[in-house]
């Protein structure tokens, strides 16, 4: 007798960021390949809910999400409930705190689940940064529970060999596996219609920033190499996303003397309609995982200008031969890689070297970490 394997996935929430966007396509491949899947979310509110694929289960905890160590403590006793009733066979986990509470929540259960925790970001600010509660307990938990599950799964190389050395964990125990980021539906998402009247043809150039409104994708430093651009090459800055830095950003607009020309347009559910009528995407980030937009934007055939932040942009760009990589908080270099896009200084992309960040390629790879055959013994 033959049964397919049962795999849930774990996320903090749906609210709109990377982590989520591509946790939902990983989802959507798993879907094709019919394998019974939940999603298990601590909160299941949150701009991504349309995302969710059909056929997924979807479990909500229902636990108000904020950042502190309490909230992440809420998830515990609901996770272990949920492992011994459902018994999934495998649970994969997206970011350090779900990871830390699954394996904590799988000791507490008796489970047998199978654990693959999946790594997006970077932990190097915490080493300097160690003020609360949860930012003191996660490394020491990490250290100590990475070793014991069946897999580690990080977003990029540059991501495991950092996260090795940070964990003291054995050189190459990390794995690599590429978002899933080339989904089928992106390039027909990428033909939508835009509205705002700067999308129209004629209209300037836009130079296109998309991300979470805080510190971490440092827009600061975009809307400073913006103001740069300005004195040499009409044009526009449009950016997308919400977040608490919004209010400094757009002082920050004023401050320069840019804001009639720089557009906030918050959380946009198609971000890729926006990119394919965007004359340059710009990457402003300190740190990344595996900075999901950046290839999104070249596999729609957006040039780009990324920083090259500790990590991903460099692999993603092969070092600068499919874009610009200028130094982290550099307005000046980031204003002289945008005017060399729009000048015409643009590096076309080979369709092999985006194929690997499909969704086929990425899904397999997952499927062949996790041990999982799509029919299986019992």
């Amino acid at each position: 007798m033959n049964k397919l394997k049962s795999i849930a996935f774990i996320i903090p929430d749906l609210d709109g960021g990377g982590l989520q966007r591509v946790a939902l396509n990983l989802l959507q491949g798993f879907a094709m390949e019919e394998i019974p899947l939940d999603l298990v979310v601590a909160n299941g509110e949150g701009q991504f809910k349309q995302m969710i694929p059909s056929g997924v289960r979807v479990i909500d905890l229902k636990i108000p999400i904020q950042p502190r160590f309490s909230s992440v403590i809420q998830i515990i006793l609901p996770l272990v409930r949920y492992l011994r009733k459902e018994k999934p066979e495998i649970l994969v986990c997206h970011l350090f705190t779900s990871n830390v509470v699954a394996a904590i929540a799988k000791i507490i259960a008796l489970s047998p689940v199978k654990l693959a925790f999946v790594e997006h970001i970077s932990l190097a600010d915490k080493k300097d940064r160690l003020n609360t509660l949860q930012e003191k307990f996660l490394p020491i938990a990490m250290q100590w529970l990475y070793p014991t599950v069946d897999g580690v799964i990080a977003v990029s190389k540059g991501l495991a060999r950092e996260l090795e050395s940070y964990l003291h964990l054995k050189a190459d125990s990390i794995k690599t596996i590429y978002n899933p980021v080339l989904a089928t539906n992106l390039l027909v998402k990428a033909q939508a219609q835009v509205e705002h009247p700067w999308f129209k043809d004629g209209e300037l150039p836009i130079i296109l920033g998309v991300g979470r409104l805080v510190k971490q994708k440092d827009f600061t430093t975009l809307i400073r190499a913006f103001a740069i651009v300005r004195q040499f090459q009409p044009s526009r800055l449009v950016i997308l996303g919400e977040g608490e830095q919004k209010d400094r950003l757009m002082a920050l607009a004023r401050e320069l003397g840019v804001e009639n020309d720089v557009a906030f347009l918050g959380f946009v559910e198609n971000p890729y309609s926006y990119m394919a009528r965007s004359s340059v995407f710009v990457l402003s980030s300190i740190q990344e995982g595996l900075p999901t937009v950046l290839i999104e934007a070249m596999a729609i055939g957006t040039p780009v200008v990324s920083t090259n932040c500790p990590s991903g942009p460099d692999e993603i760009l092969a070092n600068g031969k499919y874009g610009e990589l200028v130094p982290v908080g550099d307005s000046k270099a980031m204003a002289d890689g945008i005017l060399r896009v729009l000048s015409g200084q643009v590096k076309s992309v080979e369709a092999d070297w985006i194929n690997q960040f499909t969704l086929e390629a990425a899904t397999q790879h997952y499927l062949n970490i996790l041990g999982v055959n799509k029919y299986e013994s019992v």
